[in-house]
């Protein structure tokens, strides 16, 4: 009779461990690799047809890439992190990885919504019908908090909707929808040299790519104010900025002048800050951009184009490579297939306005009755 060392052997053989083979060769035998579970899809309605699309891991700790130009995904391909829009006619392929794992089969849904150029796709109206001022959209905007600086040495102290962190206020919000119907983005000042603002955005929660982005905003001018209407990448927390790329679609400083401007720009690897791509547009005789006045952004394959009040003249495109020429080491960041989220904010003081004087008169409020998005 058999002792047990050789039906052991057995055992451990179909478990994958080394056993002694024939001669005792002592070959191995490579694990059997567990496969990533493909993501889920999951889609919501959004306006006309076009969908909020929403990717979930379903293996834990999986990390998911998709393309949306119907190319099979890779490692190079977008990470997701944040539910985005699709308007147009595209093919998503998604997939998941997980080091020490096989990854998953690759899921593929195919979009036709055919809407025509122009049509609204979503939007945020900030319609309030209470009694009271109410919190901005929780399922679209959440808060950039605390006092940093943010980069630019800024002085505000920016709070989010109910912190009672001080200086912050939940009896004086820095960002509500009014009764009126308006978002109100408000810089106080509590206390000498101390100032609260808002800087609201959709990170994480709602993100497009391509469209014309317009919002209809009222700006406070004063020494000292820099309110902004802007994107950045959904890449950014993995491959910073300015590599993510950031759009500023409604942007100033300071008191009004003569003629009154704002300023669009793009920013992106060896084209930021003084050495980038900003172009002001000058407001006619007679206006300043404490009105209201619709500040756009076309975002197509390849170009980014602003206007003011008049989608059909942009006041100026920029376009790759063309506008590229002559920044050493520059790369576009808007076609890398990542789609970009949303901010509002007004900040207080920084490199660019410097600090408000005796005449900024605070409270101040910059004041948004919507933002939309329309395929292009």
């Amino acid at each position: 009779m058999r002792t047990g060392a050789n039906v052991g052997c057995s055992i451990f053989w179909m478990l994958s461990l080394a056993c002694g083979g024939v001669g005792g060769s002592g070959a191995q035998v490579t694990p059997i690799q567990a496969q990533v579970a493909a993501p889920a899809v999951l889609t919501r309605p959004a306006r006309a047809g076009a969908q909020i699309v929403s990717l979930t891991e379903s293996t834990a700790g999986a990390t998911i890439y998709y393309t949306v130009d119907g190319s099979g995904p890779t490692t190079a391909s977008p990470i997701y992190v944040a539910p985005f829009l699709v308007a147009s006619n595209v093919t998503l392929k998604v997939y998941a990885t997980l080091a020490g794992s096989k990854a998953s089969a690759v899921t593929t849904l195919s979009f036709a919504p055919n809407i025509a150029p122009g049509t609204l796709v979503w939007s945020d109206e900030f319609t309030n019908a209470t009694g009271s001022n109410q919190q901005p959209d929780p399922a679209v905007w959440r808060y950039d908090t605390g006092n940093n600086g943010f980069g630019n040495h800024e002085l505000e102290n920016y709070c989010a909707w109910g912190s009672a962190k001080a200086p912050c206020n939940p009896a004086s919000p820095n960002a509500y929808v009014g009764t009126d119907g308006y978002l109100h983005i408000v810089a106080r000042q509590p206390s000498p040299g101390v100032y609260t603002s808002a800087r609201i955005k959709t990170q994480g929660l709602f993100s497009v790519q391509y469209g014309r982005l317009e919002a209809k905003i009222w700006v406070p001018e004063g020494q000292g104010y820099w309110p902004a209407f802007w994107t950045l990448g959904n890449n950014v927390d993995s491959a910073g900025w300015p590599a993510c790329g950031e759009q500023d679609i409604m942007e100033r400083v300071n008191a009004a002048l003569h003629p009154d401007w704002n300023e669009g720009s793009v920013h992106g690897t060896g084209f930021t800050g003084d050495v980038g791509l900003g172009t002001k547009f000058y407001f006619p005789a007679g206006q300043t951009a404490a009105g209201w006045h619709t500040y756009g952004m076309i975002w197509k394959p390849g170009s980014v184009a602003y206007y003011v009040d008049t989608p059909s003249s942009p006041y100026v495109t920029y376009t790759n490579p063309r506008s590229l020429t002559g920044f050493a080491g520059a790369v576009w960041p808007f076609d890398s297939g990542n789609s970009a989220f949303l901010i509002l904010n007004l900040a207080v003081g920084g490199d660019w306005p410097r600090n408000p004087n005796a005449q900024t008169a605070f409270p101040a409020s910059l004041l948004v009755d919507y933002v939309r998005l329309y395929a292009n």
